[in-house]
């Protein structure tokens, strides 16, 4: 019986034998050519291995890093055809700092083989990779209990590995787990049986995969996410996207999410040809009946089933960066083609692989798993990740940075979000503004500790109110002893406490004002996020630029002093960081002039 193309993905603790056992798959079922396979002798011949032997690990490593550390770094994809079923193959690291190249591999995989070496037994990685598996939904596993010729092909020792993994997948909901006792250098139970094993009944790992059977899918309403908008030669506007969920025809009625505009598909194509019909997975092309406003990430969903919408979600998070993640800190979202401003409003717990209970945590570590709230700053179009991973999987992009920093699987929407809306009012900003003669705006000063910002922004306030400009100084001391007096100075209290202060700036904005912000403010991040807050050219950021020796020399408060001798963690320019402005508006040297002759230059720039 000839079965559908089946995703796999291999993954185990370092030296646990991933590539060694693909490569022996391929090599078993012929997929090495003669010359590939001569080359691989002369490699393996270089890299020492004993008596001739064929080392089918260099099969996949394909990088010269890989070959040169002996490790995998990236994810090694494989084709492998037989007479019964066609693989797709990944061979995820094992290293725990190429942890995000293994998920990658879990994204789209059917079964996961996962890899333990018989002698060490399971390791911190194996529960971490098991735990990755769920949540990016793998429900088949195959437990490869390799290298058992090094403990004698005992039965027992198999079986102990076995017993505890089989508790441990149960609790995480992976009901199926197929064990096989492996020496995968000696192609042992691989592709054929071993004779020193007469104790196993079960499977080759070959004939695990040709046979496994996949839950059917269940039928779900055709979703397009939108990537494009194409003109054709009649102006008309054709919407461009991969087809997720189930068939799409013409003549469908459909919703544009997540405005929830409702009109038909006129006309389909794939490629060049016109269809009635597009299946799952096909790249189409498509005209509506009506002109309705319809663009890149937004999602075309049936009428009769529209998808869920929030601005607050539920999700899991897998995190990669080497910096923690802060809840309040802004990053941005990328969910399909939709990119969106977004925030961890709140980390509910961190998820221990290996007990598998939520623990309590203030921040995520690298290669830590955790449940979050995320808040948006739009509404957005989703579908949880287990019924459409499509529309339910994400990445968090670093926006000073622009690295990815995790994935994400949603998991629902909050009910408290759908009950919020904006109260539409008559008097608006402009009537404000207006009414004050001026153009509101939100000058930010930034600096080291003494590097002088509070007094500057205290000039430049009494000079615009000589000018009867109307206005109001948010000072971060000041702030401390209300608002933000429960925030300590760890990153995550800095994070919350900036996020507050630009929020209350951006409120006097709108009630016309012009506010200044003296604040360290240290992270770039924050800072784009309290400008992203603003309107076009009402941001404005001013770099009190001080040397550090400078600022501990003045050490006007004797802070300096104290972080020195430790008695103040966390302070920036001594134990955390301060990452200056790239692009600051105005730059402030304030070891070439003095604080009155800079704050009259700030007036002077900004109000002249």
């Amino acid at each position: 019986m000839r079965r559908g193309l089946l995703r796999v993905m291999a993954c185990g603790s370092v030296d646990d034998g991933k590539s060694t056992l693909i490569g022996r798959l391929l090599h078993e079922a012929g997929r090495v050519p003669d010359d590939e396979r001569a080359a691989l002798a002369r490699a393996s011949a270089s890299h020492g291995t004993r008596g001739g032997e064929i080392d089918y690990a260099l099969l996949l490593d394909g990088l010269d890093a890989e070959r040169e550390q002996g490790i995998t770094i990236d994810v090694a994809w494989r084709h492998l055809q037989t007479a019964h079923r066609r693989f797709l193959i990944a061979d995820c690291p094992g290293h725990v700092q190429y942890t995000r190249n293994m998920a990658t591999g879990a994204s789209t995989a059917d079964v996961a083989i996962l890899l333990v070496d018989a002698k060490k037994g399971l390791s911190p990685q194996t529960f971490r990779h098991t735990a990755i598996a769920s949540l990016f939904g793998v429900r088949h596993v195959l437990l490869a209990v390799n290298k058992i010729d090094r403990v004698g092909y005992e039965r027992e020792a198999f079986e102990a590995i076995v017993g505890r993994y089989r508790l441990h997948a149960e609790r995480m909901g992976m009901l199926d787990v197929t064990a096989v006792p492996i020496a995968a250098a000696h192609g042992e139970n691989v592709a054929t049986r071993s004779s020193m094993m007469d104790w196993y009944e079960g499977p080759t790992v070959l004939e695990y995969l040709e046979t496994v059977e996949l839950a059917a899918r269940v039928a779900r309403p055709a979703r397009l996410p939108l990537q494009s908008v194409l003109r054709g030669p009649d102006g008309a506007r054709w919407l461009t996207g991969t087809l997720c969920g189930g068939p799409l025809c013409a003549g469908d009625a459909v919703r544009v999410e997540p405005a929830g505009m409702a009109t038909k598909v006129a006309e389909i194509r794939v490629g060049e040809r016109i269809l009635q019909s597009a299946a799952p997975g096909d790249a189409v092309v498509v005209r509506l009946a009506d002109d309705v406003d319809a663009g890149r990430g937004d999602v075309l969903s049936r009428a009769d089933a529209p998808l869920q919408h929030s601005d607050q979600i539920a999700a899991d998070l897998l995190w990669f960066d080497e910096r923690p993640l802060v809840p309040g800190r802004a990053y941005q979202l990328k969910l399909g083609a939709r990119t969106v401003g977004a925030r961890i409003s709140e980390l509910k717990h961190r998820l221990d692989p290996e007990s598998l209970q939520p623990l309590a945590a203030k921040q995520l570590e690298v290669n830590e798993i955790g449940s979050v709230i995320v808040s948006l700053d739009a509404a957005t179009a989703f579908a949880p990740y287990s019924e459409e991973p499509a529309l339910g999987g994400f990445i968090l992009i670093d926006v000073a940075d622009r690295a990815t920093v995790a994935c994400g699987m949603l998991r629902h929407g909050l009910r408290r979000a759908d009950n919020i809306h904006w109260q539409s009012l008559d008097i608006d900003r402009s009537i404000r503004a207006a009414m004050k003669g001026q153009q509101p705006r939100c000058i930010w000063f930034t600096g080291l500790s003494g590097a002088g910002k509070s007094t500057i922004a205290n000039l430049v306030e009494k000079a615009l109110h000589a000018r009867g400009r109307h206005t109001y100084l948010l000072d971060g001391d000041n702030v401390r002893h209300g608002l933000c007096r429960d925030l300590g100075f760890t990153d995550r209290d800095r994070v919350e406490n900036l996020r507050r202060v630009a929020e209350v700036a951006r409120l006097m904005t709108d009630a016309g004002l012009i506010v200044l912000v003296s604040f360290i403010s240290p992270f770039r991040a924050e800072r784009q996020a309290a400008r992203a807050l603003f309107q076009v050219d009402e941001f404005v950021e001013v770099f009190v630029d001080t040397p550090i020796e400078v600022a501990e020399r003045r050490d006007p408060k004797g802070l300096y002093a104290k972080a020195r001798r430790g008695e103040l963690p966390n302070f920036t320019g001594i134990d955390s960081a301060y990452e200056a402005p790239e692009d600051a508006e105005l730059v402030l040297d304030t070891t070439s002039a003095s604080a009155e002759a800079l704050a009259t230059r700030v007036v002077a720039t900004l109000f002249d």
